[in-house]
């Protein structure tokens, strides 16, 4: 059987070899790259206009931050967000983009909006940019109650990515219930007043007493109109009291001409001062 010996020469080839001589400059190459991957990321983040492009320094996210803010980033990137949206979407709700969010605290409310409203990736995302205040919400108290409620007056296509629809999602239940409340002190049934609702989802919006309730006392005393007309045309109270309602009601009372409400005031000024001169 042979033997393999190892020779002291080999041996001493094998160990490391401490030189005495001052150890070369250190390199921090890791260091390097990190700072750099971090000043990439700060710039996209600022090019997405979440993080201020004038800002100082000192006030730039740390790197653990900045990685929780690109997880949002990614986060509403897969719900169907752009990065033409990200400017509004920051602007609206930083919070969506400060190291404490987190992203599965929202999940519900993209649950609620494809299931219970029917929208599709696009109008979701449509939707919470119009009102980002949707994501705040929460789905079992506030959110769902609603959109029972609209439901049941009569309002559909709710997934419609308009504004009006965003915040009517948002809206409570007992503030849509005082609009209804209104329209059945003046005078209408439970059904003429979802009716007009359902015609005329903008009225959610109105103020009670600085928009709705002037126009009808003046419909009613000034115009002398009946409730009838307002069933026809609830797109009334749509339409600015002092600068539309009242001039033009004036100007055909002066030359005795009465003619509907839609017709008063859906068409312009051109074309109805030229008709009743």
């Amino acid at each position: 059987m042979q033997l393999h010996t190892l020779s002291l020469h080999s041996l001493s080839s094998s160990i490391p070899h401490f030189s005495s001589s001052p150890p070369p400059s250190f390199t921090p190459s890791r260091f390097i790259k990190f700072r750099t991957s971090h000043r990439e990321n700060l710039r996209y983040l600022k090019a997405l206009g979440i993080v201020d492009a004038d800002a100082k320094p000192r006030n730039l996210p740390l790197p653990d931050d900045v990685d929780r803010i690109l997880a949002a980033v990614d986060f509403f990137r897969s719900k169907g967000f752009s990065n033409a949206d990200f400017p509004r979407l920051a602007f609206l709700a930083p919070y969506l983009f400060s190291p404490q969010f987190d992203p599965a605290a929202v999940d519900p409310v993209f649950d609620f909006l494809a299931t219970d409203v029917s929208a599709s990736p696009e109008e979701s995302s449509r939707l919470i940019l119009r009102c980002p205040a949707l994501l705040f919400s929460n789905v079992q108290y506030f959110l769902r109650p609603t959109l029972d409620y609209l439901h049941h007056l009569g309002l559909e296509r709710l997934n419609s990515p308009t504004t009006l629809n965003a915040h009517l999602l948002n809206t409570r239940v007992d503030k849509l219930q005082k609009k209804m409340a209104f329209l059945r002190c003046i005078g209408l049934s439970y059904e003429q007043s979802a009716r007009v609702c359902a015609r005329m989802p903008a009225i959610f919006g109105y103020s009670i007493e600085d928009n709705l309730r002037p126009k009808y006392e003046y419909l009613v005393w000034e115009m002398e109109r009946s409730l009838d007309e307002l069933l026809k045309f609830p797109q009334y109270f749509a339409f600015s009291l002092n600068k539309r309602i009242v001039p033009r009601h004036l100007h055909l009372k002066q030359r005795n001409v009465s003619i509907p409400l839609n017709r008063m005031l859906l068409w312009g000024d051109q074309k109805f001062y030229a008709k009743w001169k």
